[in-house]
């Protein structure tokens, strides 16, 4: 059968639906949607040989934990890594929360289903692709478009220019809107001027557009959805659900972040002293 077979299920339509909707509503990366698509994909092809004909609604309507852990099992078989078994499974939770709530549809698909045990990892940087991924796809589970848009502007803000989580959550409006350079009060009180690149000044901008709440210079950039000051530990809460839908170690934290813009750097040559300093060290 072509690559192309499995859009000949009708149930595709929706997983083209869904990934548009994460793509105009939530700006997750094409690498994400990319890989969410492969793996739906390859789920409806499965079905369609495990149950013997084309998946349609009728089809997906009937999907249950042990049709999951089926084909969880023949991916396990052609050797799939822990990490793309949990991408996979994260790929069809999110996909099976957005057909229950549309069309009514696979709402039980997966109780009782949990992802693989990752094996062990020594703690390391995180990689500048998967730190572009993870800042993508933390807001795969928030509440609203504008919570996704401000989760990844947070977690770029952290890596692009290497702030603490606590640093980023004391900027006020007053910084907007971002230029070339942001100054940034660290430990002790001491200021530095770190350079903002124009991805991140892009994902903060887009966030303070869609934030339903006034950007009064006085009031917190980061805003929690009642409005008030964004708490960390719901950051790193969505982060450690990201991370374990991605596969990566625990110790990809939103402080991972900061140290990997740190590594990234020094790998690129940059002078020990002068990322320091952009770290207020």
């Amino acid at each position: 059968m072509s690559a192309g077979a499995p859009l000949l299920h009708p149930a595709a339509a929706h997983v083209a639906a869904w990934t548009a909707d994460l793509d105009q509503l939530k700006r997750r990366s094409p690498h994400t949607l990319s890989a969410y698509r492969q793996s739906l994909l390859a789920f409806l092809e499965f079905l369609a040989g495990h149950r013997g004909g084309i998946v349609d609604d009728a089809a997906l309507a009937t999907v249950g934990p042990r049709d999951v852990r089926a084909w969880l099992a023949a991916r396990r078989g052609a050797q799939a890594s822990a990490a793309s078994l949990a991408r996979d499974l994260a790929a069809l939770r999110g996909f099976f929360v957005w057909t229950a709530k549309r069309h009514g549809i696979g709402a039980d698909a997966l109780v009782g289903v949990s992802a693989p045990r990752l094996p062990r990892r020594v703690p390391r940087a995180v990689a500048p692709d998967d730190a572009i991924r993870l800042a993508d796809a933390t807001g795969e589970d928030a509440s609203a478009p504008w919570v996704a848009a401000r989760d990844t502007a947070l977690l770029l803000l952290l890596y692009g220019c290497g702030l603490r989580i606590a640093e980023a959550l004391a900027l006020t409006a007053a910084v907007l809107p971002l230029g070339n350079l942001l100054a940034v009060t660290g430990k002790r009180g001491k200021t530095r001027m770190v350079p903002v690149l124009p991805r991140v000044r892009d994902a903060v901008d887009d966030y303070v557009r869609r934030c339903p709440w006034p950007m009064e210079r006085a009031a917190p950039l980061f805003r929690g959805v009642r409005g008030g000051a964004l708490d960390p530990a719901v950051v790193r809460r969505a982060v450690a659900r990201a991370r374990r839908a991605m596969g990566l170690p625990e110790s990809a934290t939103p402080h991972a972040l900061r140290h990997s813009f740190a590594t990234h750097l020094l790998a690129g040559g940059a002078d020990l002293r002068a990322i320091q300093e952009l770290l207020g060290h």
